[in-house]
């Protein structure tokens, strides 16, 4: 991988440094950069299956018990990562910044370890589960279950609190990812592949509401041909040369 151009860094700087409003777009890539694997096909004994097969409501239906073991090898993983210095470099960007919104497709917690505080959190969080009966939701930062499938105190059947394939995103949290990229003078949309809608529009939407929009990637996205600026390097290598 080739170092990221120093070019590039200072057009973007120009860039952050004229912005009052800042959204920022994460995707499964910056994850990645952690250790953290996309868990389409990865992962030995879960190479039958498919994420879409595991991660939807009719397979917790079906087995819950198969679809928590899923989740709780993935949070063992997960735990073993460390946020590396593009999530930290986002949380040290959000302190400098006036308006600064971080909208993420990640569940891994990882942007929080970082220190950053105001993360929408679009597919939801693998460290949240939440009653199917009586949707109570809790915080739960243990690597592995000790029960699987976990259940409330109120005795309902409990599930991760992430979104699954066939949901709707969390209403409030998408509205706000909305209004953060209209009024975005800079967008940045980093480690995705702008492939997953609803959230990859928002890339086209602070384009069209006149923010400058830069890609930070290692490869060429479905959106590289519309941004202002594309930045091809991983964001631990090309977010710290902004600060």
């Amino acid at each position: 991988m080739a170092a990221p151009k120093i070019s590039e860094a200072h057009q973007v700087k120009d860039w952050l440094n004229a912005a009052v409003s800042v959204a920022v777009l994460t995707g499964a890539g910056i994850s990645a950069e952690s250790g953290i694997p996309t868990f389409r096909g990865d992962g030995g004994l879960w190479n039958n299956f498919r994420a879409e097969d595991l991660a939807t409501p009719e397979a917790f239906a079906r087995d819950p018990k198969l679809v928590w073991e899923w989740y709780d090898w993935r949070r063992g993983l997960i735990a073993a990562a460390e946020p590396n210095a593009g999530h930290r470099a986002l949380a040290q960007l959000e302190r400098r910044s006036p308006r600064f919104t971080l909208i993420t497709q990640n569940v891994d917690g990882l942007h929080d370890r970082a220190g950053s505080v105001s993360v929408l959190k679009l597919h939801g969080d693998i460290w949240t589960i939440r009653c199917t009966a009586c949707e109570r939701e809790r915080h739960d930062a243990r690597p592995r279950m000790e029960t699987l499938p976990p259940r409330c105190f109120c005795g309902g059947l409990e599930r991760p609190g992430v979104v699954w394939f066939g949901e709707g995103l969390p209403g409030a949290v998408w509205d706000e990812a909305v209004s953060s990229a209209r009024e975005a003078d800079l967008f940045f949309v980093i480690g995705t592949s702008a492939l997953v809608h609803p959230a990859a529009g928002l890339v086209h939407l602070a384009k069209s509401e006149g923010a400058k929009v830069v890609e930070i990637n290692v490869a060429e996205t479905a959106v590289s041909s519309t941004v202002d600026l594309c930045w091809r390097a991983p964001a631990a290598e090309a977010l710290p040369l902004l600060l």
